[in-house]
């Protein structure tokens, strides 16, 4: 059975948490069995934890899970209780005297919509990794894209609110690629047959969406928010890859399974 969904591919599992009324929450991608990953990380400002572990020359091979959260820096902490939950299921890399649960994680900026003093916790991914499954799962405001907005090239005040979305591919030797993207962008979100704009900046005179690429080419000297605006996601893809190769390939793909 086809879900249409990063859990199409094999292995994965996906949860949601979110606080409607503070508009954050996380996503919890779990890999229980274990996952080699690759990852790459862009930006001015990244929010990461446990990412240099996944070099090619550092020693842990495999991930049990991706944590995926608003709330800036302070986020980081859902994946505590992602480990939280893991380890009290005995998932986790042994190591003689326990098992340790390897749960990379990235955060986006969202203090600015909703509630700056509600963010996500370790309970928040606790709870988020308590409902990971497989199937069929809420895409738009929910989880790590509850407080993502887009279209920022006029200033916050004139964005719209992004999400978080899935979505998977299966082709006819076996291979399947799946994907979940909280969409936290500067630019604009267009459709991918016709290039229209769907979500992006408004225009405050007239109430039209804002072409934010030509925007940048008109108003460079008035733009200056490059690099102050993160999407998170991860690809998943049921290839048998190293750790090298998953590195090599990260530009495309952020977890190889």
């Amino acid at each position: 059975m086809s879900f249409d969904n990063i859990t199409d591919v094999p292995g994965v599992k996906v949860g949601h948490i979110e606080d409607l009324n503070a508009l954050t929450g996380c996503t919890v991608i779990l890999t229980e069995q274990g996952a080699v990953a690759g990852v790459d990380v862009r930006g001015a400002a990244p929010g990461t934890r446990e990412t240099d572990l996944l070099h090619p020359v550092n020693m842990v091979h495999e991930v049990h899970g991706i944590c995926l959260a608003g709330g800036s820096a302070f986020g980081l902490d859902a994946a505590s209780g992602v480990m939280k939950f893991l380890e009290e299921n005995e998932i986790g890399l042994d190591v003689a005297v326990a098992n340790v649960p390897i749960v990379p994680s990235a955060i986006l900026f969202d203090l600015a919509v909703g509630d700056s003093k509600v963010r996500p916790n370790a309970d928040m991914g606790y709870k988020a990794a308590e409902k990971a499954a497989r199937g069929i799962f809420q895409q738009g405001n929910v989880g790590a894209g509850c407080g993502a907005t887009v279209g920022k090239v006029m200033g916050f005040e004139h964005c719209m609110k992004g999400g978080l979305g899935s979505t998977a591919i299966s082709l006819e030797n076996g291979l399947v690629v799946g994907a979940i993207v909280a969409v936290n962008a500067l630019g604009d979100i267009r459709d991918p047959k016709t290039g229209s704009i769907l979500a992006g900046a408004i225009n405050p005179e007239t109430g039209d969406l804002v072409d934010s690429e030509q925007f940048m080419r008109t108003q460079v000297e008035s733009f200056g928010r490059v690099g102050q605006n993160t999407t998170i996601g991860v690809i998943a893809v049921n290839a048998k890859l190293s750790k090298a190769e998953a590195t090599k390939r990260s530009h495309k793909w952020r977890i190889m399974l």
